[in-house]
């Protein structure tokens, strides 16, 4: 009898203690008080509960005087998760989806989390996950891998206002050294790009991770400077500036629809007026520039450049005559 009253203790406390875990992340600070309220319980035993999560490694902050009262704060160490239904799925199908992403190692990594995850994870949640895996592909083109010690020095020098030395490979081949002050990365899915400003050229400037060698944080720090946004600057250096011609074209669809089907790293979409949008994107070839937009299968009207008028009405000519209408 005394040992089933014992175990039926533990198992209180135990639940009791991780019912604390969840309430803690939900407001900033909480009283001994309020906490004992929420748990029916008094303020001492919050307070040794409270230990019990120190003790098992949740850095559980404690301020005293008015205002004061205890906080979940970030440890040394990583200690065990405590994850609701929603969650846990959400976590599982995200390290899938990590395991096959662009950073090197980070799969691995994705796949070992992924792994002690499912270990601990009750039958009913693995089964919805699986079923969710089993109902899903994923499509993603050609992505070049990064080196997460490259993230972490660029993450780093960003956040602590340091400047960036590294030799960077041209597209049309050489190497030059650039020392950059480096403000924000911008992930689009098949690469990494950072945006800076380049000490030596005096202007923004946007480099791919992939490009970069011997990558070296200074010690020389920068005050930060007015900058454009980085995603506006990142999208229009990669879907204008590397190619030869840079079209303009009104289409009939909203620009919601059209960002749907043009990826921000191909294309750059405005807001146009009466249900039509401004498609601009870039090529090297103004009969492939006419051929993408025809195939997008809405009325269009070429803005620039006029070749792209000249060409577009040669291939409508030669489009007809092979449907035998010319």
């Amino acid at each position: 009898m005394c040992g089933t009253m014992e175990r039926v203790t533990v198992e209180a406390t135990t639940e009791r203690v991780l019912r604390l875990l969840t309430l803690l992340p939900r407001r900033t600070s909480w009283t001994a008080a309020e906490l004992a309220a929420e748990l029916g319980v008094t303020d001492r035993s919050v307070r040794r509960d409270v230990e019990r999560l120190r003790a098992i490694g949740y850095p559980v902050l404690a301020t005293a005087g008015v205002g004061g009262g205890y906080q979940l704060g970030a440890g040394t160490r990583l200690p065990p998760l405590l994850l609701d239904d929603e969650e846990a799925i959400a976590t599982a199908v995200s390290l899938r989806l990590a395991s096959r992403g662009t950073v090197a190692g980070a799969g691995e990594a994705a796949l070992r989390a992924l792994a002690k995850l499912d270990q601990v994870m009750p039958p009913r949640l693995r089964a919805e996950i699986r079923a969710v895996h089993a109902a899903t592909d994923t499509l993603v083109g050609p992505a070049v891998e990064i080196d997460a010690e490259l993230l972490l020095t660029l993450a780093r020098a960003c956040r602590d206002a340091v400047r960036v030395r590294f030799r960077y490979a041209a597209r049309e081949g050489g190497e030059s050294e650039r020392t950059v002050e480096p403000v924000r990365m911008v992930a689009t899915g098949r690469r990494w790009y950072l945006m800076a400003w380049d000490t030596d050229r005096a202007g923004w400037r946007t480099f791919r991770l992939d490009r970069m060698r011997d990558v070296v944080a200074t010690t020389w720090r920068f005050r930060p400077r007015e900058h454009p946004d980085p995603v506006a600057y990142v999208q229009r250096s990669v879907t204008e500036a590397p190619y030869r011609y840079l079209a303009r074209v009104r289409v009939h669809t909203p620009p919601e629809r059209m960002r749907q089907l043009v990826p921000p790293h191909v294309g750059r979409v405005e807001d146009d007026r009466d249900g039509w949008c401004v498609l601009v994107v870039g090529g090297v070839d103004l009969g492939w520039l006419a051929m993408q937009v025809a195939l997008l299968g809405f009325e269009a009207e070429v803005i620039e450049p006029p070749e792209l008028r000249e060409v577009a009405g040669q291939l409508a000519r030669r489009l007809a005559a092979m449907a035998g209408t010319g």
